[in-house]
């Protein structure tokens, strides 16, 4: 493996020395490479971090290079698919929005990928409205096994591609693109990776649904629920035009019955809801403290709150909630399943959640 242009790997896996110099940063690598049982990990030069004269720095250096190893070498260990044979073309994925820069999928979906062997990579790419035709562009000429949209663009970017799947078609919104060959597909994964992370908890066929929010999230939420067998959702929105266009389709397309209540003060939650589900941006990072205006108070220990926020998991409302002996779903489940789906789209795999949720949960959101 390269370290900073620093080291190879062989792949005999046998213990050696292949050095160009003897500088201290050199010998200190090597000697550390031995004692921490990495025998395949060489040192050619560490001259580029260390002057002969710096020996402590390179120790530093060198304890440092050997975690990243060590990480490596572990979540490559279980792999049963690699072959013998040295590939450089590697398959891309990855992610256009704006920001980006707060969005954790990268570690899951490249923790997926690393578990099950697969030399893929995820880019976290951040993307400008203007820009996203040519970014589409770029990812088709590239090559990309496909990518997924966050926000702003799961609605504008579908004017780039050549088809849509069934729900992103009923949804009017995309947010994981699949290539088929020469074609790229857009597909929507929001409501299915809900679905999937809340049927964990309880099975929503036949259940009473509030669900507060009205936007492309909110959206695709609703349609996978009704899909999914749901008997009534009421769709709770400031907006009443947003709102009443959420309803209008689900009566229209799916076989739920739905209603839409106003959202102009405090919200009480009707004492027959089976499930809420809170599908806005209120409580996201970085304003955690901020609340939906929903009475907690309403909440009654036979409901499941879910809440599409991931970071952090742990919301104020979801909080609430628990006090108030409610199950809850977290935004993590969502956010995992949405990556798992996503996974078995572009590769065929079907990735481990466990292994995924666990690399979010390692960056302490």
């Amino acid at each position: 493996m390269y370290l900073c242009n620093t080291a190879i790997q062989t792949p005999s896996h046998q213990c050696g020395t292949v050095r160009m110099g003897d500088d201290p940063a050199t010998s200190a690598l090597n000697a550390l490479c031995r004692a921490h049982d990495h025998p395949n990990l060489y040192v050619v030069d560490a001259g580029f971090f260390a002057s002969s004269a710096a020996l402590n720095p390179a120790l530093t250096i060198a304890a440092q290079a050997l975690r990243v190893g060590a990480h490596l070498r572990d979540t490559r260990a279980a792999s049963t698919t690699r072959t013998n044979h040295m590939n450089f073309l590697l398959p891309l994925t990855g992610s256009f929005a704006q920001p980006a820069a707060e969005n954790p999928t990268v570690a899951m979906i490249e923790a997926a990928f690393a578990h099950h062997g697969l030399d893929w990579r995820y880019i976290n790419v951040e993307v400008a409205p203007d820009d996203l035709g040519d970014a589409v562009r770029g990812a088709r000429a590239m090559g990309w096994r496909g990518f997924n949209c966050s926000i702003p663009h799961k609605v504008a970017v579908i004017d780039h591609l050549d088809g849509l799947g069934k729900s992103a078609e009923i949804i009017g919104a995309v947010n994981t693109i699949v290539r088929d060959g020469d074609r790229l597909i857009g597909e929507n994964t929001d409501g299915r990776g809900f679905v999937a992370a809340l049927s964990e908890v309880v099975d929503p066929k036949g259940k009473s649904v509030v669900l507060f929010g009205a936007g492309g999230a909110a959206r695709a939420v609703a349609v996978e629920m009704a899909l999914a067998g749901v008997a009534r959702i009421t769709v709770v929105n400031r907006s009443a035009k947003r709102g009443q266009a959420v309803v209008d389709l689900l009566n229209d397309q799916t076989p739920t019955q739905a209603e839409y209540a106003p959202w102009t003060q405090t919200f009480s939650v009707p004492q027959d809801t089976d499930i809420v589900i809170h599908a806005t941006s209120v409580g996201l990072y970085p304003d955690v403290e901020a609340m939906p205006d929903i009475d907690t108070d309403s909440l009654t220990p036979a409901m499941v709150v879910a809440d599409g926020i991931h970071n952090p998991p742990l919301t104020r409302l979801l909080q609430a909630a628990e006090a108030r002996g409610c199950q809850t779903v977290d935004g993590l489940g969502m956010l995992v399943q949405q990556g798992v789906i996503g996974i078995k789209y572009w590769t065929g795999v079907e990735a481990d959640p466990q292994v995924m949720r666990q690399a979010l949960l390692d960056l302490d959101l």
